[in-house]
């Protein structure tokens, strides 16, 4: 995975498409009335959101298709990985907060992250629809899209699951632990 150029190889795209479609054939569950052949068209159609979609697996993530926007015509892909990407934990939420940080600052933060990797945090709606397809982070958590009155205050929020309920808590920004980490979507 090169991240400056953001193209992948023929045979990249090869190995990730047979990835996302085994993925996608073994959770119909998440995608009902979707056919696989739309899909693919539409990934070989944008390239570049293949190297997204390379970068989501290759930190953890499992990407796999929630939805469909009938309006747009787009296909929605979540991180669907069973806990938190592991590529991808131990970060606070922003450059701010990482700057902010005086001791022990983690190598990174969610939302830089998720730029270079041309995805968007999940919002904390999306977490939630998310949940109603499968049981996710479990034993992890995920940083979601703050706020800004939140993040104005120094705050962010993230959630994890729980007791058969999704659990949004707040922290300050700059904290990470190693067992949060972020989701992310991706619209093709």
């Amino acid at each position: 995975m090169t991240k400056k150029n953001k193209e992948l190889s023929l045979e990249q795209r090869e190995v990730l498409l047979r990835t996302l479609k085994a993925r996608f054939e073994k959770n119909m569950n998440r995608h009902k009335d979707l056919e696989w052949t739309d899909v693919q068209a539409k990934l070989e159609a944008n390239i570049e959101k293949l190297w997204s979609l390379n970068e989501m697996e290759g930190t953890g993530g499992e990407p796999d298709v929630v939805g469909h926007d009938e309006k747009t015509g787009e296909y929605i892909f979540y991180d669907c990985s069973a806990e938190s990407p592991k590529g991808r934990r131990s970060v606070c939420y922003d450059r701010e907060a990482l700057e902010s940080r005086k001791k022990h600052k983690p190598e990174n933060n969610a939302i830089d992250m998720a730029t270079a990797m041309g995805i968007e945090l999940l919002t904390e709606e999306q977490y939630r629809e998310m949940q109603k397809l499968d049981n996710f982070d479990m034993k992890t958590s995920s940083w979601v899209q703050t706020p800004a009155n939140i993040r104005k205050l120094g705050g962010a929020i993230f959630c994890d699951y729980r007791y058969d309920t999704v659990f949004v808590y707040h922290n300050g920004a700059d904290s990470y632990y190693a067992a949060r980490g972020f989701r992310g979507s991706l619209r093709v």
